[in-house]
């Protein structure tokens, strides 16, 4: 009785998974198949440059001096660094490399998001509220291409209030975590938000690498997101409001990924954590949205913090509990794993597809060995998986928020730049 019960359960969650979220097998085929809009005239604006710091004296020059070195020009940036609470070097190490920096000392208010109020309000406060047009937010880990702030002042000149850029990351080969991640942003990058831009949907942001006009800023106060995803909450509170998020596919950012499970662990549990927040903060609202306005962004959003998480976590507990209740009974078990095994052969062909296509259409922006891209290939489902028992872990534990500590990019900045070169001849 139980045995078939179960199987039924795992075919149905199965069905309803594929269509939730088969419109994202669509995303796959447009940037293919759909062309751009022109760009409109281009217009110079002044940008303010906000990066929020806990202890990334090994790191912040690095970014500072990529922003230094872009080919926009450097009279209408302005980097602000926010030491926020620091106990390292910095402070020091990001002015001595030219950035305005903000010491910020409250363990109290602790997190990005109150980093970043603390910045645009003091910057609102001793430059006014419209010196600058924009405000671009960074991690401290970050490297950008020399052209990003040319490229997202393109589309920032087309109208787009709030826009979001490439994602791509300087440690993919170091081992199958980082490549785990880093395929995830690639493939987020490319056949999601590209997607979405193409189809005049909304896109969301992923952490780090995006532009807020200050007119939103100046709605809001400042910046008025602080749970654990202040990104995704960023995302879904302006989806819900009607506002757009644009994507920049030209605009390319690179970041360090956690390299120990340890450190991965950490921060993905924040991450699960940070879902759960937001959708109980703005579920309900997200909901009614789909059928009011933006319905589509709306949707789409909803997808991205909850379903597929929640249908896992279903058929994880549902067939362990089976299986306990059917050996304690005597009962034959075996078609129960059967199916949990279909299942789970399911998500990993899936998963594998979705990176596999991935690789092949972003291979020239993957700066690693063509034999590591090939052996992770067969990782980046695995790691995934790993979501399972953090989202589990997630629904009961108290997470707070801790810095993730970077060591430095295994792959430099100038081999990025001459990777890209290289390929830009080889395009001509």
């Amino acid at each position: 009785m139980i045995t078939g019960t179960v199987v039924t359960i795992n075919l149905i969650v199965g069905i309803v998974f594929f269509l939730l979220y088969a419109y994202q097998l669509i995303y796959f085929i447009i940037p293919f198949v759909k062309k751009e809009k022109p760009h409109k005239p281009t217009e110079l604006h002044r940008f303010a440059i906000m990066i929020s710091a806990r202890n990334e004296e090994n790191v912040i020059a690095t970014l500072v001096n990529s922003i230094h070195h872009q080919d926009y020009p450097q009279e209408l940036i302005d980097v602000y660094v926010i030491a926020d609470n620091c106990t390292d070097e910095t402070a020091r190490v990001a002015g001595e490399a030219g950035a305005i920096v903000f010491v910020r000392n409250d363990m109290e208010k602790v997190g990005k998001g109150y980093a970043l109020d603390y910045a645009i309000n003091r910057i609102f406060k001793d430059c006014g509220e419209d010196y600058y047009d924009a405000f671009m937010v960074f991690d401290a880990d970050n490297i950008l291409d020399t052209n990003y702030i040319t490229a997202m002042n393109r589309t920032f000149s087309d109208g787009h209030r709030i826009i979001t850029s490439y994602r791509n990351s300087t440690n993919y080969g170091t081992n199958w975590i980082t490549a785990g991640y880093a395929l995830w942003y690639i493939r987020e990058s490319k056949f999601l938000n590209h997607s979405r831009m193409l189809l005049g949907s909304g896109c969301a942001i992923s952490g780090t690498g995006f532009l807020v006009h200050k007119d939103i800023l100046k709605k809001n106060g400042g910046w008025k997101y602080y749970l654990l995803t202040e990104d995704i909450e960023f995302s879904i509170a302006n989806s819900i409001e009607g506002e757009k998020i644009a994507y920049c596919k030209d605009a390319f950012l690179y970041d360090e990924q956690p390299q120990t499970f340890k450190q991965s662990w950490t921060q993905r549990l924040r991450w699960a954590r940070g879902f759960l927040q937001v959708f109980g903060k703005y579920g309900s609202k997200l909901i009614k949205s789909m059928f009011v306005r933006n319905g589509g962004t709306c949707f789409d959003m909803s997808m991205t913090i909850l379903p597929a998480i929640f249908m896992t976590l279903v058929i994880a507990v549902v067939n362990l509990v089976a299986v306990t209740i059917g050996l304690a009974n005597g009962e034959n078990c075996m078609p129960i794993l059967i199916s949990l095994g279909q299942w789970v052969c399911g998500v990993y062909l899936m998963l594998f597809l979705m990176g596999l296509i991935t690789t092949i259409a972003e291979n020239k922006h993957i700066h690693t060995s063509g034999w590591k891209k090939f052996k992770y290939l067969f990782t980046f489902p695995l790691f995934q998986f790993t979501y399972v028992p953090i989202s589990v872990v997630a629904i009961f534990k108290n997470v707070e928020w801790e810095p993730t500590r970077h060591h430095g990019p295994s792959v430099s900045s100038e081999k990025i730049e001459q990777t890209k070169e290289s390929t830009k001849v080889s395009e001509k």
